[in-house]
């Protein structure tokens, strides 16, 4: 080979090692660094994001099991006021104050006019309201006035009609479940009121109370016309239609009116032929209770009617009365 052909040839070899010395390396040496840099910086920087997302779920869970934790025993907390009498609990500590009254028989509230108690200042203005003669409640049919908007509520399905409380025992409905109660009574002879003087027991809580007025002798209502006093706001009001004429209650069937509501419901029992009162002894039915009452002492022997005069006993009024006239009538009587 000759000279200028040789020096070719180690030229070529020369530039072939040079571009293999500074192109490939450069290239190799690119390329990884470009995959040191893909590994050093954007997957571990992902895998980071991703480890603290989960750890941010975990701690999110973590606190909203603590806040739950809590709520139960801030309610726990609150349950915690429970009567030792009754074991009725309370979440309200004055609603629990209020309630123990009940059995420690406070009454802080006192009438200044007629001097009678109450538990709660808020049941004392309503009572004020007898004495004041507030009924800031009015029908819109007809205009009467009420103290109370549950009294107008009940006022209301007169109106209307409304019966919803049923008696399963005769059929017969109430405007309320109150009314309803006490009805019951008449079925089960129950009679929880007794009066602590003469010890006589009464289904209702109210006739108690007017019952109790017998002993007192407080007739604390007065007729405006003549004076005359009753026991009860219900009693004058029943004697004021004396001096009014009016009778506001009419029967729906003969358009008959009446002085009282109780003699319009004992009137439309002759239309309807309905008997809701029956004897448990022998099965007889009756339009009025105080029939089956009278009755009934034909069973059980009762005479709760005593001549003042001989001492002799009675089962109805009206044979007391026929025997006081015997006396009357021989001298014995004035």
């Amino acid at each position: 080979m000759s000279d200028p052909e040789l020096c070719r040839v180690k030229q070529e070899e020369t530039d072939d090692r040079e571009n293999m010395s500074d192109s490939e390396p450069c290239r190799i040496d690119r390329e990884g660094t470009k995959d040191r840099e893909n590994m050093n910086d954007p997957e571990p920087c992902r895998i980071n994001e991703e480890e603290t997302e989960e750890q941010t779920d975990v701690k999110e869970s973590e606190e909203s099991e603590d806040d739950e934790r809590s709520d139960l025993k801030k309610r726990r907390r609150k349950k915690c006021l429970t009567c030792s009498q009754c074991g009725k609990s309370f979440d309200c500590k004055s609603y629990f104050r209020i309630h123990m009254m009940i059995h420690n028989g406070e009454k802080p509230f006192t009438c200044t006019q007629c001097g009678k108690k109450f538990r709660q200042s808020s049941h004392l203005n309503r009572h004020m309201m007898i004495h004041t003669g507030e009924k800031p409640f009015a029908c819109t049919q007809c205009g009467k006035r009420f103290r109370y908007t549950l009294n107008l509520n009940l006022h209301m399905m007169i109106h209307t009609g409304e019966k919803p409380h049923k008696c399963d025992q005769c059929g017969k409905s109430f405007l309320s479940a109150a009314q309803l109660k006490d009805h019951l009574r008449v079925h089960t002879k129950e009679k929880p009121y007794s009066c602590s003087v003469c010890e006589k027991s009464f289904s209702l809580q109210s006739t108690l109370i007017k019952h109790q007025k017998i002993h007192t002798g407080v007739r604390e209502f007065v007729c405006s016309e003549c004076e005359k006093t009753f026991v009860t706001a219900g009693q004058l009001k029943q004697h004021q239609v004396i001096h009014t004429g009016e009778k506001p209650y009419t029967c729906s069937h003969c358009d008959k009116r009446f002085t009282q509501v109780q003699n319009l419901k004992r009137h439309e029992v002759i239309h309807s032929g309905e008997k809701p009162y029956k004897c448990s002894h022998c099965d007889k039915s009756f339009t009025q209770l105080p029939n089956l009452k009278c009755h009934e002492r034909i069973h059980t022997g009762e005479k709760p009617y005593r001549c003042q005069q001989c001492l002799k006993r009675f089962t109805q009024l009206s044979q007391l009365q026929k025997h006081t006239n015997m006396h009357r009538k021989a001298g014995h009587l004035p």
